[in-house]
């Protein structure tokens, strides 16, 4: 297996992984693993596009480009030049990573999903197995990479992806964290949601009830509530535990509810502590209070004399 051509870089290369392998062999998983540690993921672009997409030294987020039998004018030979080309390129730094997979089992795959395969739709897939080997044979040989997937279960796929190609060998697990009001439901897509309406509620106060839970007061208002701490304390600790498993299952995205009557001063105020306090441990957090935006788009709207 070849090594990626040395030579001298440009500062700040451009990342570019060509990802083929015969069909079956797992490109689309692949690309979708690619995606979600931070590569930007094209799949089957017609080759004659691959440079001009590459062309220009401006910064750009890592490329994994699909690249398989059936994009639009493939021919080994023109792929084969197509990654001389990007080898030749000092502001390219790029692997061909190539999924092989042992012809036994892409029939298998084959036959458990009853998909005819695109090399011989009018024939039985044996023939279509052989000619995608066949074919891609010379591009195996120039596979910089080489992940023979045939008795690798999608988790140890995706784990040994995530291995070679993100930093630290970790695939960024991203939490996002939602307010909400319980009157307007849940918000949709919540793996996990916390109910506050037992912590003290600032509604009550006159000088709090304009005010949100990003505002200290509120938050200190809500915090003299004995049971808050311990609260966040424990939800801080089931995250620590539940969240690594969930990244070391190829998750790549966690969100967490925490709802209240109006979702307004609560739920934002518990909302915040603990994006705080997850961010400080370096997770990935972002956070959206929904009934807040909806506040802000409605006065918004007045104001524009749009209507709501």
């Amino acid at each position: 297996m070849p090594e990626t051509p040395e030579r001298d870089l440009a500062p700040n290369p451009q990342r570019v992984v060509l990802v083929t392998g015969a069909s079956g062999a797992g490109r689309s998983t692949a690309l979708n693993v690619l995606e979600d540690i931070g590569f930007e993921a094209i799949d089957n672009l017609p080759l004659s596009l691959v440079p001009k997409l590459l062309d220009g030294n401006e910064v750009r987020p890592p490329l994994a480009l699909g690249v398989h039998t059936r994009t639009r004018d493939f021919s080994a030979r023109a792929l084969a030049d197509l990654i001389q080309q990007i080898w030749s390129a000092s502001h390219i730094e790029a692997d061909v990573l190539y999924l092989d997979c042992r012809p036994e089992v892409l029939l298998r795959r084959f036959s458990e999903t009853r998909r005819r395969h695109p090399m011989a739709p009018a024939e039985s897939p044996v023939e279509g197995v052989a000619r995608d080997l066949d074919v891609l044979e010379p591009i195996r040989e120039l596979a910089t990479i080489l992940i023979d997937t045939s008795d690798l279960t999608i988790h140890e796929f995706r784990a040994e992806m995530t291995a070679r190609f993100a930093a630290g060998g970790e695939a960024p697990l991203a939490l996002s964290l939602h307010s909400f009001s319980y009157k307007r439901g849940l918000p949709h897509g919540l793996e996990m949601a916390f109910d506050c309406r037992f912590l003290r509620n600032p509604y009550w106060d006159p000088s709090l009830r304009h005010l949100d839970g990003r505002n200290d007061e509120v938050v200190h208002y809500v915090g003299e509530d004995g049971r808050f701490g311990t609260f966040v304390e424990h939800i801080v600790t089931l995250a620590d535990f539940v969240l690594p498993a969930h990244r070391d299952e190829g998750r790549s995205h966690i969100s967490i509810g925490f709802g209240c009557t109006g979702g307004q001063h609560r739920s934002v105020a518990v909302a915040e502590t603990v994006a705080n306090r997850l961010a400080a441990t370096e997770w990935q957090v972002s956070i959206r209070h929904r009934e807040l935006e909806r506040r802000a788009q409605i006065a918004s709207a007045a104001a524009s004399g749009s209507g709501a």
